[in-house]
Protein backbone atom coordinates (compact mmCIF):
# COMPACT_ATOMS: atom_id res chain seq x y z
CA UNK A 1 0.00 0.00 0.00
CA UNK A 2 1.17 3.42 -0.84
CA UNK A 3 -0.14 7.09 0.21
CA UNK A 4 -0.09 9.51 -2.93
CA UNK A 5 0.58 13.32 -2.64
CA UNK A 6 -3.15 14.49 -2.08
CA UNK A 7 -4.02 11.80 0.85
CA UNK A 8 -1.27 13.38 2.50
CA UNK A 9 -3.02 17.13 2.23
CA UNK A 10 -6.35 15.79 2.73
CA UNK A 11 -5.15 14.05 5.95
CA UNK A 12 -3.10 16.68 7.36
CA UNK A 13 -6.32 19.16 6.74
CA UNK A 14 -8.16 16.53 8.54
CA UNK A 15 -5.88 16.69 11.51
CA UNK A 16 -5.56 20.29 10.95
CA UNK A 17 -1.72 20.59 10.59
CA UNK A 18 -0.44 22.79 8.00
CA UNK A 19 1.88 21.56 5.44
CA UNK A 20 3.81 23.04 2.71
CA UNK A 21 4.54 21.37 -0.74
CA UNK A 22 7.77 20.50 0.64
CA UNK A 23 6.98 18.69 3.88
CA UNK A 24 4.34 17.20 2.06
CA UNK A 25 6.14 15.17 0.13
CA UNK A 26 8.52 14.06 3.09
CA UNK A 27 5.40 13.11 4.80
CA UNK A 28 4.51 10.61 2.15
CA UNK A 29 8.17 9.33 2.16
CA UNK A 30 7.99 8.45 5.67
CA UNK A 31 4.11 7.65 5.56
CA UNK A 32 4.67 5.20 2.95
CA UNK A 33 8.15 3.95 4.62
CA UNK A 34 5.78 2.83 7.92
CA UNK A 35 3.13 0.97 5.66
CA UNK A 36 6.01 -1.19 4.01
CA UNK A 37 7.45 -2.00 7.18
CA UNK A 38 4.00 -2.73 8.54
CA UNK A 39 3.67 -5.29 5.56
CA UNK A 40 6.79 -6.37 6.34
CA UNK A 41 5.16 -7.36 9.80
CA UNK A 42 2.17 -9.11 7.97
CA UNK A 43 4.62 -11.46 6.24
CA UNK A 44 6.07 -12.90 9.69
CA UNK A 45 4.11 -16.72 10.34
CA UNK A 46 3.26 -16.27 13.69
CA UNK A 47 1.09 -19.88 13.67
CA UNK A 48 1.43 -21.33 16.86
CA UNK A 49 2.83 -19.06 18.62
CA UNK A 50 1.06 -18.08 22.12
CA UNK A 51 0.08 -14.01 22.60
CA UNK A 52 2.67 -12.25 25.34
CA UNK A 53 2.03 -9.53 27.76
CA UNK A 54 5.72 -9.16 28.61
CA UNK A 55 8.91 -10.43 26.86
CA UNK A 56 9.24 -11.93 30.13
CA UNK A 57 7.66 -14.82 31.15
CA UNK A 58 5.49 -13.76 34.81
CA UNK A 59 2.02 -13.96 36.44
CA UNK A 60 -0.24 -10.85 37.12
CA UNK A 61 -0.88 -10.46 40.45
CA UNK A 62 -4.50 -10.07 41.11
CA UNK A 63 -6.24 -9.51 44.46
CA UNK A 64 -9.30 -11.28 45.03
CA UNK A 65 -12.52 -10.37 43.30
CA UNK A 66 -15.17 -9.58 46.22
CA UNK A 67 -17.58 -7.16 46.57
CA UNK A 68 -17.16 -5.26 50.48
CA UNK A 69 -18.11 -1.94 51.49
CA UNK A 70 -14.67 -0.70 52.26
CA UNK A 71 -14.80 0.19 55.76
CA UNK A 72 -14.01 3.69 55.08
CA UNK A 73 -16.74 5.23 55.86
CA UNK A 74 -15.35 7.40 58.92
CA UNK A 75 -12.31 8.32 56.47
CA UNK A 76 -14.92 9.42 53.99
CA UNK A 77 -16.51 11.80 56.13
CA UNK A 78 -13.97 12.50 58.51
CA UNK A 79 -13.13 16.22 56.42
CA UNK A 80 -17.03 16.74 56.26
CA UNK A 81 -17.79 20.03 57.87
CA UNK A 82 -20.94 18.24 58.77
CA UNK A 83 -22.25 14.61 58.49
CA UNK A 84 -24.52 12.12 60.54
CA UNK A 85 -24.70 8.59 59.96
CA UNK A 86 -21.84 8.52 57.28
CA UNK A 87 -23.68 10.62 55.21
CA UNK A 88 -22.65 14.64 53.81
CA UNK A 89 -25.15 16.89 55.97
CA UNK A 90 -25.67 20.31 53.10
CA UNK A 91 -27.73 22.63 53.82
CA UNK A 92 -31.31 22.55 52.43
CA UNK A 93 -31.23 24.82 48.53
CA UNK A 94 -34.84 24.18 47.72
CA UNK A 95 -37.78 25.79 49.57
Amino acid sequence: MTVDLETVKRVAKLSRIALDDARAEKMQGDLNGILGFVEQLNEVDVEGVEPMTSVVQMEMRKRADKVTDGDKADDVTANAPASEDHFFMVPKVIE
